[in-house]
């Protein structure tokens, strides 16, 4: 038992099935499926976090009628097709001792894709727009929905009958159970509609029809926002309303609250909280649930570290805490936590980009610090060398971490020389800008992983031709980076114009005035450059050749940088790259037309352009050579560390 940790690693009771511990990766959209089934991915992929030491794993959500397809790549619940896949994955994970359940789904108008890239088609309880999607959904007959009622009792019943422990109804995120509770949004006559105990028949009969298919001894729990945060949205007094309402039916043994609203980018980022939000803060909305339910409580909303879960059940806010992005990043969290391991846990940083921003383009997530994640079949268990090479790699950032650290761990002698003081490359800079201090942690977790895989790393050593023939290595990972690139511009000699890297590196003092801050790939430097400025009471102007300003960001980090930067009154020039400055204006070319913006006022203008590969000029001799992340071309650390990991694991294969 963890000394640490005791609260969150004592058992837990749901209705009559125990959990031996606290932490709970909640259902989350894989993209893992084979053909809307349970495949062999899905199943490895839970099965790892099941054997790290999870509690309870919840699996994503299960259609419960032909209506409720979100996505093209939902898992479907309504024929016996699918038994199969929830009998291997329950198999998988008690093997490990781990609690599996499942997930009853309908998202009414909350739909993302349509038939074959045509516009979403939705069902909901009325016609009311959706924002976030552009869905105006078909208003539910009163005979469809007592179909949907019946179909989250036959999904339940088929998903039990394979060997899940239990089900999970999602009313949360706006989905269709809370819309027909939703005054704003269910605008029906029927018996469905109007007064709130006709609003609320959709989910008493949902709820009461679940029990009844699958009995007395199966779990069956509830998913709620415990606010939604958006216009329009359901407020903290409504749930605890419907939650005390649900209580009387005597059939649920848990509620999992968690926060947001799928319909407004306002609320969606609570799906997913990035880096911005405070860790744990949707216990709050748990704690107030609990003052009215004796049931037993969890609570998402970013807790990625054992010590935030270990508090909030401590102060009583609690019994469970939701750890899913945590144990992407780490699968093996909750076993390291529970003998005390803390500093071998590779923490979240909440930055979205692999997994929910893989979900987002109908990709298998993963995770950018450990690309392992979704692809376990692929990369585990790590092969293992048969003689063991030297192995030199140049360069420490995260690619090159990444490779020193899978290569050692495979058997390899590796050294790492890093030509800086400190490792972690373009991490330094990130974790410079406002609300990406986090970012810093993958540079922490990497570099840790390769000490303790045994890596030989020499900082403040650039690799010249007497360092390499010194080493003499067999095989040889080149992770050299990207150097800074300023385009062609017209300046005037007066004029001040600064790259974003020197500008980050340094943090010069700029003259007063505006400050025009040019980005040429919409991601995350010159959006936060603009917004760092901007909350010193700096004016300035951001102008971005993309579309829009963050637009090669995961949606809701994006949502929620660019809302900061809204309300530190930065002004933005969308579509527009820098062509010239002179002593006071900046001057800007649509990348669309004719038109040049004239920004006047400039007294200083910093310059986020495409970099350039940096390669060192060696002489390899019999080595072999292999190139990855920006040092083949500039990209981004997901690219750099999973090539990290692709390139160390040829090594292992190579004789």
């Amino acid at each position: 038992m963890s000394q640490l940790f005791p609260h969150l690693f004592a058992p837990i009771t749901l209705g009559s099935t125990t959990i031996r511990n606290r932490i709970v990766s909640s259902g989350h959209d894989t993209v893992l499926d084979d053909h809307g089934m349970i495949g062999d991915d899905l199943v490895a992929y839970h099965e790892a976090r099941a054997k790290g030491g999870c509690g309870l794993i919840v699996l994503q959500v299960s259609g419960v009628h032909e209506t409720a397809r979100y996505t093209s790549h939902v898992l479907m619940a309504t024929d016996d097709s699918s038994i199969p896949g929830y009998r291997a994955v329950a198999e998988a994970v008690h093997r490990h001792g781990a609690t599996v359940i499942a997930q009853l789904f309908h998202p009414g108008r909350e739909v993302m894709d349509g038939e074959r890239g045509m516009a979403p088609r939705a069902v909901a309880p009325s016609d009311e727009p959706q924002e976030r999607f552009k869905v105006v959904p078909e208003t539910l007959s009163t005979e469809v929905v007592k179909e949907i009622v019946a179909g989250y009792g036959s999904a339940a019943a088929r998903i039990v009958s394979s060997g899940i422990d239990g089900v999970e109804i999602v009313a949360s995120h706006g989905y269709l159970p809370i819309q027909f509770f939703n005054p704003r949004i269910n605008t029906r006559t029927d018996e469905y509609g109007g007064s709130a105990e006709n609003r609320c028949r959709f989910l008493t009969e949902v709820v009461t029809g679940v029990r009844a298919a699958v009995g007395p001894d199966v779990v069956v729990g509830i998913r709620l926002s415990g606010e939604e945060k958006t216009e329009e949205g359901l407020v903290a007094a409504e749930i605890l309303d419907l939650v005390k309402h649900l209580d009387e039916l005597e059939c649920l043994d848990y509620y999992s609250i968690t926060a947001g609203d799928s319909s407004t980018l306002q609320g969606a980022v609570h799906i997913v909280p990035s880096m911005q939000i405070e860790p744990a803060y949707a216990a709050n909305l748990s704690a107030q649930v609990k003052k009215v339910t004796d049931r037993p409580v969890m609570v998402a909303g970013r807790i990625n570290q054992p010590h935030e879960a270990e508090l909030a059940i401590a102060e009583g806010r609690t019994d469970m805490a939701v750890m899913t992005r945590a144990m992407i990043c780490d699968p093996d969290m909750a076993g390291k936590a529970e003998r005390d391991a803390v500093e071998e846990i590779r923490a979240c940083i909440g930055c979205n980009q692999a997994c929910i921003g893989h979900f987002q383009m109908g990709v298998g997530i993963s995770c950018i610090q450990f690309p392992e994640s979704g692809r376990e079949l692929t990369f585990l268990p790590r092969p293992r060398v048969r003689t063991r090479r030297k192995v030199l790699v140049i360069g420490g950032g995260p690619g090159g971490l990444k490779a020193a650290a899978v290569a050692a761990e495979q058997g390899d002698d590796v050294v790492l020389c890093e030509a800086h003081s400190r490792l972690g490359g373009m991490v330094l800079l990130a974790e410079k800008l406002p609300y990406r201090s986090e970012f810093g942690g993958a540079a922490t977790n990497l570099s840790a992983e390769a000490m303790r895989a045994g890596v030989d790393i020499r900082t403040s050593t650039p690799v010249t031709q007497e360092v390499l023939d010194d080493i003499a290595p067999d095989h040889v990972i080149v992770a050299t980076g990207a150097a800074e690139r300023m385009p062609h511009l017209e300046v005037a000699d007066e004029a001040l114009v600064i790259g974003a890297r020197e500008y980050l590196s340094t943090d010069p003092a700029l003259p007063k005035g505006r400050v025009l801050v040019t980005d040429w790939k919409g991601d995350w430097i010159g959006l936060g450059i603009a917004l760092r400025l901007a909350e010193r009471k700096v004016p300035v102007t951001l102008a971005t050749a993309a579309n829009f300003a963050g637009a090669g960001m995961q949606q809701y980090t994006r949502t929620l940088l660019v809302s900061q930067a809204l309300r530190a009154s930065v002004d933005f020039v969308n579509d527009a790259r820098l062509v010239g400055v002179d002593s006071d204006t900046g001057y800007l070319q649509s990348t669309l037309c004719e038109i040049v913006h004239v920004v006047d006022g400039v007294a200083a203008t910093i310059v986020s352009a495409a970099p350039r590969s940096v390669v060192p000029d060696l002489d390899f001799g019999t080595a072999s050579v292999r190139r990855i992340g920006d040092a083949v071309a500039p990209r981004t650390v997901e690219e750099a560390v999973y090539e990290g990991l692709t390139a160390a694991t040829a090594l292992a294969n190579t004789a």
